[in-house]
């Protein structure tokens, strides 16, 4: 079902408008550099399930997994919600279609194994991958999260790990579709500097 405002066609953004709402909305260096390996690993996971047959749009992963973090420098300061904040500035830019997937990168909204695998999903898991701009297992990533955010709250440390509990379970779905593992997912990415990707949207290259 179509996400896209009445009256108004939806859009996906290429790379170079994602890059330019970047420096409009002043993302920092470091959320920068980690927004494109957040979309390396994004993109590969995509180009790699359409290999396996599945229905996935690998515009709308690449530019979502790009603007995933758009707001999350101006959030450092407001603390703001910037997964929704994210989403609010997709909608007013115009790209209805990848607002949701922004929105749910941080939690996943009524997610079922059973279902479909779709965009939102791999930017989600991507996401969880990429501890600044290194690619870690879950468990690293899960192990500075709660460092960082987790304080001394207990409840909140448990929805933090109950998060990163179903993104272990995102990446069994994921995975029990692809040729190659969660732990040789580095090594994929850095092969892809180097190869030709098999398949191509409008969006081939952002580094």
């Amino acid at each position: 079902m179509s996400t896209a405002t009445p009256g108004r066609k939806a859009m996906v953004p290429s790379v170079s408008t994602c890059f330019q709402l970047m420096e409009r909305y002043e993302m920092l260096e470091n959320i920068r550099q980690h927004s494109i390996v957040v979309a390396k690993i994004a993109r590969l996971i995509a180009c790699s399930l359409l290999e396996a047959g599945e229905t996935i749009s690998l515009d709308r992963v690449t530019a979502a997994a790009l603007l995933h973090d758009i707001a999350k420098t101006s959030c450092l300061r407001t603390k703001k919600d910037h997964a929704e904040e994210g989403r609010k500035i997709c909608l007013q830019n115009g790209f209805d279609e990848i607002a949701p997937i922004v929105a749910e990168h941080v939690v996943l909204k009524g997610y079922s194994a059973a279902g479909r695998i779709s965009e939102k999903e791999v930017v989600y898991y991507a996401d969880k991958r990429v501890n600044h701009h290194a690619i870690v297992s879950l468990d690293e990533r899960l192990r500075y999260i709660l460092k960082r955010y987790g304080g001394d709250g207990k409840a909140l440390r448990q929805r933090i790990t109950d998060n990163f509990r179903m993104c272990k379970v995102v990446e069994k779905s994921l995975f029990r579709k692809l040729q190659f593992t969660p732990a040789e997912l580095s090594r994929r990415v850095e092969q892809e500097e180097i190869q030709p990707v098999k398949c191509r949207g409008e969006h081939n290259a952002f580094a």
